[in-house]
């Protein structure tokens, strides 16, 4: 089984590779197009800012790539938002009022409104989920890890609903294509199980 995780230069993988170890995985940190074309399974992590990510993904030419693997690949955090149509998470410097990502979804990554709650969404929410794969044995309204401020809206390959103040993506799935919002490396058993079945389900 050949995992990799695609580095875009804007995220600590190194928790998700431990991740994978704990489950008796070797996972590779790549950003070669050609040694990942070998790969059975592509994880993409992402930190900071959509921008960022989008800007490393521009740098190691990895659009293409990433738009037509026909492996399962799992995005973490903002590796699922950047699959979104947009997301209106604009630094300060840039006129644009949304960065542009990979349209891999037809949903728009937005800002959580201000409901009363704390921003960022930090720390531990429960997950409502469909019958995908990706959630084969985990129980309904399981436990996962977030920290994020902005989120996708609830569409049509929504997998997974959390409610913070207002209901949003926590997990989608469109035919190879996968995404958390939450950390499945940061979410203990509910977490290793979700990334078992990305392993052992597709």
């Amino acid at each position: 089984m050949k995992i990799y995780i695609i580095d875009t230069g804007s995220a600590n993988l190194n928790s998700v590779v431990q991740a994978f170890k704990r489950l008796g995985y070797e996972a590779v940190i790549s950003s070669d197009t050609e040694q990942m074309k070998d790969a059975d399974r592509l994880v993409l992590p992402g930190v900071g800012t959509a921008c960022a990510v989008m800007d490393g993904i521009e740098k190691f030419k990895l659009y293409d790539f990433i738009l037509n693997t026909k492996k399962p690949l799992l995005g973490i955090c903002l590796g699922m938002q950047i699959q979104a149509t947009d997301s209106s998470e604009v630094p300060l410097n840039v006129k644009d009022e949304v960065i542009k990502c990979l349209d891999i979804v037809p949903s728009h990554v937005v800002k959580i409104p201000d409901t009363g709650l704390r921003l960022p969404h930090m720390g531990w929410n429960t997950v409502h989920h469909t019958d995908h794969p990706l959630f084969d044995g985990i129980k309904q309204d399981a436990y996962f890890y977030f920290d994020h401020s902005f989120a996708m809206q609830v569409g049509q390959y929504t997998i997974g609903t959390t409610e913070y103040g207002v209901p949003f993506s926590s997990a989608i799935g469109r035919d190879n294509f996968m995404g958390v919002q939450f950390h499945p490396e940061k979410s203990s058993q509910a977490g290793e199980k979700l990334l078992s079945n990305f392993i052992n389900n597709f």
